[in-house]
C-alpha cells in the first residue's frame, strides 16, 4: 500500500509542477488551474496516507507543512501574475521550498528529527 501511495504522491507532484507552470505562463485560461487544485487534493491525500503508514515521522511532518505552504505560494504566484502585481519574492520562496521538499523527499538532507 505504501508503494502505491508513494507513486501516486510523486506522480501528482510532477504533474502539479507542470500544471503550475502552464497556469502561470498561460494565465488567460482557467482549466489548468482547476486541474491543479484537483492535484493538490490528490497530493494531500496520498501524503497524509503515507504519514499515517509511516507512523508520523517528524521529518515528513515538516515536509508536509512546507508542502502546504508551497501550495499557497503557487496559488499566490498565479493570482498576482493575473492581477499584475509584483511577485519576485514569491518566486524566491517557491524555489527554496521546492528544493527543500525534494531534498527531504529523497533523503538528501542533513536534517535529523
Amino acid at each position: 500500500m505504501l508503494t502505491g501511495l508513494y507513486h501516486t504522491h510523486a506522480g501528482s507532484w510532477a504533474i502539479l509542477i507542470l500544471l503550475f507552470l502552464i497556469s502561470y505562463f498561460a494565465s488567460r485560461q482557467k482549466i489548468t488551474l482547476m486541474i491543479q487544485r484537483l492535484f493538490y487534493l490528490i497530493m494531500l491525500g496520498s501524503g497524509i496516507g503515507m504519514l499515517i503508514l509511516g507512523h508520523f515521522n517528524g521529518r515528513y511532518i515538516i515536509k508536509g507543512i512546507a508542502a502546504v505552504i508551497l501550495m499557497g505560494i503557487m496559488e499566490m504566484l498565479v493570482a498576482r501574475k493575473r492581477k499584475g502585481k509584483k511577485h519576485a519574492g514569491f518566486w524566491i520562496v517557491f524555489v527554496i521550498l521546492l528544493a527543500f521538499i525534494l531534498l527531504v523527499a529523497y533523503n538528501k538532507t542533513f536534517m535529523v528529527l
